[in-house]
């Protein structure tokens, strides 16, 4: 839930900076985003983010940190609608990434960026693996199950994960029409299943 733009009031300042800060990143990119300038969105004192940001990396970080938080949360949302198969969990876990990047493009492209940063802290390091653990998950389970193709998990996850993170970004990119998402994704997925069949 987004705060809509206005003076802040009362509650959490925190998480009204981060609202505030994901909606600028939306509307106008990351060198839009001042900590002064959300204070004067939210009509508190210039000073009053800096109490629980910084400066306007740490406001970054913080924004990208959720933005994996709650992408690792959409993902196992999906999981749990899905039933046992490889393939309805794929599927369901594709479209659910997918969704989640075209509709958070700007937030997604901050959360990769920072996560390659070498001052990239340890708790967003954590939260962006726990991303990929989830197909690692996924594929270790279809193996179990015989219904994925034996094979060291860096030999059959990363074909996984490369090309449903491609696929994203070439949707969020606007490199593909807006018609060909969706079945284009179908396509991708029935293309990753044929890589990850049993020989």
């Amino acid at each position: 839930m987004h705060i809509r733009p206005g003076r802040y009031h009362h509650g959490d300042l925190r998480a009204a900076l981060l609202n505030r800060a994901e909606e600028t990143l939306r509307e106008k990119g990351p060198a839009a985003l001042s900590l002064r300038e959300l204070a004067r969105d939210l009509g508190v004192s210039h000073a009053a983010p800096s109490r629980h940001f910084k400066d306007k990396q740490a406001l970054l970080d913080a924004l990208a940190l959720t933005g994996f938080e709650r992408l690792d949360e959409t993902l196992k949302a999906s999981r749990e609608r899905a039933d046992e198969s490889f393939a309805e969990r794929l599927a369901v876990m594709a479209h659910a990434y997918v969704g989640f990047a075209t509709a958070n493009a700007e937030l997604l492209d901050l959360m990769y960026s920072i996560k390659h940063d070498p001052e990239a802290s340890e708790a967003l390091d954590a939260a962006a693996q726990r991303w990929s653990e989830q197909i690692v998950e996924l594929i270790g389970e279809g193996q179990r199950q015989g219904q994925v193709r034996e094979g060291p998990m860096e030999r059959v996850g990363l074909p996984v994960f490369v090309t449903l993170h491609g696929y994203a970004s070439m949707a969020v990119s606007g490199m593909l029409p807006l018609e060909t998402i969706e079945h284009g994704l179908d396509d991708v997925i029935a293309y990753i299943l044929q890589g990850c069949a049993p020989e």
